[in-house]
Parts: structure tokens; sequence; C-alpha cells
């Protein structure tokens, strides 16, 4: 998308308007910025790295939670569903 010099705010004012959800590992951001007022939901996998078979488990949890994620709020991901 061309976005690779915009950083921190500037990145997300893009997203918000492009997206309803960033994806984000960086445990970081959502101290970092104020996203109540965004229009967009944050939503951080905690993991130990962000490899992908590290971070597949995480997708069941996903999935039923951005069915209900609202802007301006953050959501950690953290623990895969339980059979």
């Amino acid at each position: 998308m061309g976005w690779n010099t915009l950083k921190n705010g500037d990145l997300l004012d893009a997203a918000q308007v492009e997206f309803d959800v960033l994806l984000t590992v960086d445990q970081n951001l959502q101290y970092q910025q104020n996203l109540e007022e965004r229009q967009l939901a944050l939503v951080v996998l905690i993991a130990q790295d962000n490899r992908v078979v590290t971070l597949l488990p995480l997708v069941p949890t996903l999935l039923v939670l951005l069915q209900t994620v609202e802007p301006g709020r953050v959501y950690l991901v953290n623990k895969p569903i339980q059979p």
C-alpha cells in the first residue's frame, strides 16, 4: 500500500481509513498510542515469538474475537480456544 514510510500515529491514521482492525504482535503499541479516539480496533497477538507456527494456535480465538471487536478498543489474544 506504499505505507512503508509511515510510522506510529501516521500509520494508524492511514489504517483506520482502510481497515476496521489492526492486527499486531507489538505488545507496546497499546501503550504508545491513544487508541480510544481511533476508528479501528487493535488486536494484539501475544506469543513467545512472531513465527507462524507459534501464532497459528491463536487463530481460532482470533476468528471468534473478530466478530465482536469495537473501534477504539484493544484486545489481547494469548490463549488458544480449548477443545
